[in-house]
């Protein structure tokens, strides 16, 4: 997985499972946050798709907001439901990775909350 740490990677892993016991069938909403960027997509495991997507560097964000913000990741989060609720998913479950849930994580679950999704 990268340069991420041992304790790093034990950390997702525990949340990842912890997440997927309790989705019970659901799609998971997964995030993964650079020190510039901000991805997130919304993954069946059951079939192992990826059934939604967005990020920071989407085409469709270009130049709307400085990246690395609160601000471009409420943006992502807003696009993210959007093409998720398009795609027929409306319920997920909320997988925050190793990141504690504030700043630009909470800000993505929040907009994407706001534009349909469910968690």
């Amino acid at each position: 997985m990268g340069t991420a740490s041992k304790q790093t990677n034990r950390r997702r892993a525990r949340t990842r499972f912890s997440v997927k016991a309790a989705a019970h069938g659901r799609p998971r909403l997964s995030v993964f946050r650079s020190g510039r960027h901000i991805y997130a997509q919304v993954i069946a495991d059951e079939e192992g798709k990826t059934l939604a997507a967005a990020s920071s560097i989407d085409t469709d964000l270009k130049g709307k907001t400085k990246s690395g913000t609160k601000e471009a990741a409420a943006l992502v989060g807003k696009l993210l439901a959007e093409r998720a609720v398009k795609a027929g998913v409306t319920t997920v479950a909320f997988d925050r990775g190793a990141y504690m849930y504030h700043g630009r994580i909470k800000a993505l679950a929040d907009a994407a909350r706001e534009a349909g999704l469910s968690f």
